[in-house]
């Protein structure tokens, strides 16, 4: 069994991603999530002697797991990081340009799992959500200490909750009598608020996704990440993003859209007509979700959307 048959399950959209980012033999490619592996152990299955990859993330847990495949495979090269700072830490490592980038976002199945890393309200642990565990705040230090209207603006923006005042002034109600530290007691205070369940859904899930989405930056990376892309990547490369949630697709659509139809010239002191916008990327191919059979094996892929973009210029 190849490694990438092995580490399947741990990759959503692994065949799609793969082809998607149309792998050239000696190409230079980022996996800028790269989680366990999967993606990874694949790209370099497309990839000859003098192929490259270089791996990031900003989980220890990771890099750890990173570290062993560097060790067998002198292709890869290792960086522990946030993605949003890709052009500068692969500009600080020599390379000036990629031919082709992957991006698998959200929470990898192996954090989801561990209880002690508090993503997950299906089993308790401490209400930690730290993707990079070497950083300061913590989804508890952020809960415990952010005033009603914050956690309401965080739980409506990030998690698009319907009910954020109830649960806003619920929890400064019940940290005035005790911290709430623990995923058990955050799930439960917000099943105990939210009215409307919805089919399939913990009631807070929202709210886990929010504060998540918080504490680790998530949207402001990706599009710090979106904003540099275009200094990454070769002309013909290729930017592949698998996104779970609406929030995470809308800014990658929007920014594809966006650079499709095109932008200015740079022309000093000249006002923008709008035909000489000039499109920088396009979009390869339809948006691409989970097989029936791939939902049924991995249940966690049913929300993956995958887009692909191709820069023109």
């Amino acid at each position: 069994m190849s490694s990438a048959a092995k580490h399947a399950h741990e990759s959503v959209l692994l065949k799609e991603a793969i082809e998607a980012l149309n792998i050239k033999s000696g190409g230079l490619y980022v996996d800028g999530t790269f989680g366990r592996g999967g993606h990874s152990r694949a790209i370099l299955e497309g990839l000859g002697d003098k192929g490259r990859l270089v791996v990031i993330d900003k989980d220890p847990e990771a890099i750890q797991s990173a570290s062993d495949l560097v060790t067998l495979d002198d292709r890869v090269s290792l960086i522990h990081g946030s993605y949003a700072d890709m052009g500068t830490k692969l500009k600080n490592n020599g390379i000036q340009e990629v031919d082709g980038v992957l991006l698998d976002l959200g929470v990898s199945s192996p954090q989801i799992d561990s209880a002690a890393r508090g993503f997950s309200f299906m089993e308790d642990g401490p209400l930690d959500m730290r993707m990079n565990t070497e950083q300061t705040m913590t989804a508890a230090s952020w809960l415990n200490s952010a005033s009603e209207t914050e956690i309401a603006r965080v739980l409506k923006e990030y998690g698009e909750e319907r009910f954020v005042g109830r649960i806003a002034r619920v929890i400064v109600e019940t940290r005035q009598e005790k911290a709430i530290t623990t995923t058990a007691e955050l799930a439960a205070l917000v099943a105990r608020i939210v009215p409307k369940k919805e089919k399939n859904k913990h009631p807070a899930t929202r709210t886990f996704q929010a504060i998540r989405v918080l504490v680790n930056q998530e949207l402001d990376d990706l599009k710090r990440f979106l904003g540099s892309i275009k200094s990454i990547l070769k002309i013909s490369g290729r930017l592949v993003v698998i996104s779970f949630n609406s929030l995470e697709d809308r800014i990658v659509k929007q920014f594809i859209r966006l650079q499709h139809k095109g932008e200015p010239d740079q022309l000093l002191d000249l006002p923008i007509q709008t035909e000489k916008f000039i499109s920088v990327f396009k979009p390869i191919g339809k948006i691409i979700r989970p097989s029936a059979e791939e939902v049924e094996v991995n249940y966690r892929s049913r929300s993956a959307v995958m887009r692909v973009a191709e820069r023109l210029r």
